[in-house]
């Protein structure tokens, strides 16, 4: 296949990246770099089967040559990052989504979305089924990021409901590993950097809201394997393990050996308590289900946050 993957000199992007140029196709990145970084993708630029686009995915695009599948993976994701800039993010979600399915329709390709376990909100339900509608704030600090996956997901189904486009969206919960950036607020990163120094690990609230965290491999399986079926309703990949955050923060201090303590801050506006998918569809549709375990996962992002060689995974 040759491959457009918007956003992809971002975290998860160019894992994405190195997977499908891995399995033989031919991959176009396409980054504004506002949040991706050039050297999550510098080493793939030697490959001839690899090239690299700067632009806005809000604004026209246009790849010569043929199109087998678009992904539209372009987006801040973390809550800084949608906290510093609201405006994009409602842009790339909706302006950026057009786009980009209408560069996948004049292609004949198909479209994927890059959704997130964000639409529900925090939910009322737990494990999160594809089917729950969720409880989202649509007008608070997180609204601008929520709202704009939701959009996406309804003008994606639209463009296959009437132009008869092939969509897959992927509802991503979340995903720690390589190349995430040190200060992008997520916890994993937070806590590995806080850590690694002898700081002191920021809880915030008192650290019982649950987060189910996947390894970016193990998502990248998913994505790869809901990309080559034929679903075209939504579909949720992530690790149904559920943690505590003050769980988490735990075992990143024990993993590092690091003599630093928690403290504990309000908790935000909004923050999920707790965050599981129900991955029912995964398991029977696609036959995925995540195989890194938690503390293999962390070893490995911390040795890259160690600047260290990574391990292979077992």
């Amino acid at each position: 296949m040759r491959i457009l993957i918007t956003g992809g000199a971002g975290f998860l992007g160019s894992h994405l990246a190195d997977h499908f140029l891995g399995h033989g196709h031919k991959v176009i990145v396409m980054d504004n770099l506002i949040t991706g970084c050039l050297d999550n993708i510098a080493h793939l630029f030697p490959n001839p089967d690899f090239s690299f686009i700067k632009a806005d995915v809000t604004n026209f695009i246009h790849v010569p040559g043929r199109l087998d599948a678009v992904m539209h993976f372009a987006s801040p994701a973390s809550p800084i990052d949608y906290a510093l800039l609201p405006i994009p993010t409602l842009k790339v979600g909706a302006l950026g989504t057009h786009k980009a399915l209408g560069l996948a329709k004049d292609k004949k390709a198909v479209f994927m979305l890059a959704s997130t376990s964000e639409v529900y909100g925090d939910p009322l339900v737990n494990p999160q089924p594809e089917t729950y509608w969720g409880n989202v704030n649509p007008i608070g600090p997180r609204g601008v990021y929520d709202e704009a996956k939701r959009f996406a997901e309804a003008m994606t189904m639209a463009y296959h409901r009437y132009h008869r486009m092939p969509v897959r969206i992927v509802r991503i919960f979340n995903t720690y590993g390589p190349r995430m950036r040190r200060h992008d607020g997520r916890a994993v990163p937070n806590f590995i950097t806080q850590a690694l120094k002898g700081r002191p690990l920021t809880v915030y609230g008192d650290g019982s809201q649950t987060r189910s965290l996947c390894y970016v491999s193990d998502l990248v399986r998913g994505i790869s394997g809901l990309l080559e079926s034929e679903i075209t309703t939504p579909v949720n990949i992530g690790n149904p393990h559920e943690l505590t955050i003050k769980e988490v923060a735990r075992t990143i201090i024990r993993l590092t050996a690091s003599r630093s303590r928690i403290v504990f801050k309000p908790l935000p506006t909004d923050d999920p308590q707790v965050r599981r998918p129900d991955i029912r569809n995964a398991r029977t549709k696609l036959g995925w289900k995540p195989e890194v375990g938690l503390e293999e996962g962390l070893r490995r992002t911390i040795a890259y946050f160690q600047g260290t060689p990574v391990p292979p995974a077992s």
